[in-house]
Order: structure tokens, then sequence, then C-alpha cells
């Protein structure tokens, strides 16, 4: 049986989605920081005196064991733990993003911790009403580093030159940025752009509207043909 597989203590876990299934129960999916996504049916969730109701929530911390071998597995235990301000308005819609993206890319069954981490960093920004721009942007490029697509932001893919801040780049996203001039079509690319997300650092207005073409072309390109739907909301509502 593999560790995957085998009954799990209570550990750190998002919901991520959840939907009712047969009469009294719940199919949810989760996000656990020891075990990665993950899919779980709680049995008699919907059922009035269940301990779980109202408890398998998004954005929430929770503490969750289950057991089980196929696929499926099923909920064992349930805690609360707290500590989360409630996501609301263009917050809460954010978080919905993150949400999608997980279940969209991650595969299931394998374990990020790391990536565990940063989501969770990213919905305690989102309940403190930080700027919600960077806060994406910073999850973005952690989800495709843990995904094995690690940007290229400081050398170019052309050899081992470091990035000119001075010169504009085009990003292809088998190979990285590529020198180009400011007339040629693609995502164009401050070298500086390039560099200031090397280091997570989006105070300036240019380097934070290009940060976002980059991470929607990048994303798109590991989506294929499926689009977002909560990407697409909140385009609507220009909030991405």
């Amino acid at each position: 049986m593999t560790a995957a597989h085998r009954s799990q203590a209570l550990q750190p876990v998002y919901v991520l989605h959840a939907r009712p299934y047969r009469e009294t129960s719940l199919l949810v999916e989760a996000f656990a920081r020891d075990a990665g996504r993950i899919a779980l049916v709680a049995r008699g969730a919907r059922r009035p005196r269940s301990a779980v109701r109202g408890l398998l929530l998004p954005f929430q911390p929770l503490s969750l064991s289950w057991f089980g071998k196929g696929e499926l597995r099923t909920l064992k235990q349930a805690e609360w733990q707290g500590g989360q301000l409630p996501l609301t308005g263009s917050a809460l819609m954010c978080g919905f993003y993150l949400n999608e993206l997980l279940l969209r890319l991650l595969p299931r069954d394998d374990p990020h911790p790391a990536l565990f981490g940063h989501y969770q960093t990213a919905l305690m920004a989102l309940g403190h009403q930080q700027p919600q721009a960077p806060v994406l942007r910073r999850f973005e490029k952690a989800l495709l580093q843990e995904l094995g697509y690690a940007l290229m932001l400081e050398h170019e893919a052309q050899g081992d030159v470091p990035i000119d801040p001075n010169a504009f780049y085009v990003y292809e996203p088998e190979r990285g940025p590529v020198r180009r001039t400011a007339g040629e079509g693609g995502v164009q690319l401050r070298g500086r752009t390039l560099l200031d997300l090397a280091r997570d650092d989006y105070s300036d207005p240019v380097t934070l509207a290009q940060a976002k073409q980059l991470m929607r072309m990048l994303i798109a390109h590991q989506l294929g043909s499926d689009a977002l739907q909560t990407r697409q909301l909140l385009m609507d509502l220009q909030e991405l």
C-alpha cells in the first residue's frame, strides 16, 4: 500500500471545492499539505446533525484525516483550525481563482508542501486586504515552479547572458526570454520587469502590468485550449 493510499492521520488541509454526493454526502476536492490534491467523500456531511456540516468550506484552515485505497478516499475526522479572515468581494473571487488553478493544474496525490505554504500565505494576504495583483502573481510564479516550469528570469534563453534591465525581451514558454526590439510582436517585457519578477518586487506599475501579461500567457500555455472560468470573471470585473 502506497503512502498516498494508506490511512492518514490529521494533517493541515484546505477545501478547494465541494459538491453534493448521493443523498446526504459531499464530494470534496482538497489540498493537503503532505498528500497534495485529494478527493474525499464526506459521508452524511449534509445531514442536520453531522459533525462536519458547515465545516468543509473553502479558504478555512482545517485538519482532516481519511482512509481508503482508491482514488476517492473517505473522510474520517475534521477539525477547524481558525486564524483566517473571511474573503469578501474581489478577494473572494481571487481565492476561487487560486483554487481553480490548483484543481486544473495540480496532479492528484502529488505532495507539494512548499506550494501549500504559498497558498496559505496568499489566503492570509487576501484576507488582510493586501493589494491583490501582487498576491496572485507571487502564487502563480510559485505554482509554475512547483509544477516544474520555473521561470527563467535572470538570464537570456540563448546562452548564459545576464538579463539587461534596459533591453526588451519576448518570453517564449519553452525557452525563456529572447531579446527583441521594442517594435516586435509577442508579450513584450523589459529586462527590468524580468529582474523585478525574480525578486518578487511588484512596486513598479509597469512591472505589475507586464507580469500580468506574462503569467496569463504561461498559464494558458499549461492549460491548452481550456480557459479558466474565474480568470474570465475577474477580467470582466477588471480585478485581474
